[in-house]
């Protein structure tokens, strides 16, 4: 079990940046991957981006470039450092984690509202 917490969410112009943070109740060094996941009105949750556990990263072609995600271990914490942004990256942000190496153990936050103005 753990629990996810979301910040760093709010309104910003078109080519503006972010910071999101997702504070995790365990040490996020024994999470097997930890992701940030998007959904806007109307449509399906997507992956964002995801790391894991050996820093490995991913993320979705819409925003290879301008994202990056990263882990601080020592503070139990992830980061979505998010530039460039668009009024497509609108959407509420969702953390995740993912506990298990093998059979997948998934736990979500409640979200952060991503803004993007014109």
């Amino acid at each position: 079990q753990v629990q996810l917490v979301e910040s760093g969410g709010g309104l910003v112009q078109a080519g503006g940046s972010l910071r999101l943070s997702c504070a995790a109740s365990r040490s996020t060094f024994t999470i097997y991957t930890m992701g940030w996941y998007r959904q806007a009105p109307g449509k399906q949750r997507e992956l964002v981006a995801r790391i894991t556990r050996g820093g490995r990263t991913t993320y979705a072609d819409s925003v290879q470039g301008r994202f990056t995600i990263s882990r601080d271990n020592a503070k139990n914490t992830v980061y979505l450092e998010m530039n460039s942004l668009k009024p497509e990256d609108t959407a509420v942000y969702y953390c995740n984690a993912d506990l298990g190496a093998v059979v997948p153990r998934d736990y979500w936050g409640q979200g952060t509202q991503v803004t993007v103005s014109s």
